[in-house]
């Protein structure tokens, strides 16, 4: 199998299909292609994103070519059984299945106002009310999936799954802009941040030399 991802710093669903694939199990090789680069608008029409037309990530597997990351997901775990990345009581796969869905289609506000930079640590970020009802949601979600099913583990539902996957990013922003935010959430965000997965795409990540002006702002 090869992943074709962008940027590290920025890409959040980038690193959503490099998780889905490491959690796998499954031999993967990856390649970036620099978001909005030098030979971007060709890889779109001609090269290794056309059958996506520019979407990252994309998995190639023999025949088989999937874009976006849930997609991605859902291919893997087919592959090598549901249980690996979906936790195995019912309530606990259907509450993990809802989260998802909703961090796929949802949280626009803090999507667009604190893209994911992984270079970047913002001081002061005073996020406005879409924003904040965004954070909101979301430490609910983390509360109830902590509270039901999380004994068994740090992560949402105990053990490392397809929800921390998604919520990966988010964490990564919450610690770029600062947002305060309570104990038992720090403790989940510890627990993904330290992971060796996410240290290893951090160190990658901090070896690019690409930067997309747009996504340094600061002020």
């Amino acid at each position: 199998m090869k992943l074709i991802i962008g940027n590290r710093v920025y890409s959040s669903w980038s690193l959503r299909g490099w998780l889905a694939c490491k959690q796998s199990g499954l031999a993967f090789t990856e390649e970036v292609v620099p978001l909005y680069g030098e030979g971007w608008d060709e890889s779109k029409t001609l090269g290794v994103l056309a059958p996506s037309h520019g979407r990252v990530p994309l998995l190639w597997d023999g025949e088989a070519v999937v874009w976006d990351s849930l997609a991605i997901l859902n291919y893997l775990a087919d592959k090598v059984g549901t249980d690996r990345f979906w936790p195995k009581p019912p309530a606990a796969r259907a509450l993990a299945h809802a989260m998802v869905a909703e961090m796929h289609a949802g949280f626009m506000a803090l999507r667009g106002q604190c893209p994911m930079n992984l270079r970047l640590h913002r001081t002061g970020f005073q996020p406005d009310a879409a924003v904040q009802a965004d954070v909101m949601r979301i430490l609910s979600l983390w509360a109830e999936a902590r509270a039901r099913f999380g004994g068994g583990g740090p992560f949402l539902f105990g053990s490392f799954s397809a929800a921390d996957i998604f919520y990966a990013p988010v964490v990564s922003r919450f610690l770029t802009y600062g947002f305060t935010v309570p104990g038992f959430a720090r403790a989940y965000m510890d627990a993904v941040w330290e992971h060796p997965w996410l240290q290893q795409w951090v160190e990658a990540a901090a070896a690019e030399p690409w930067i997309i002006p747009a996504f340094e702002r600061k002020d």
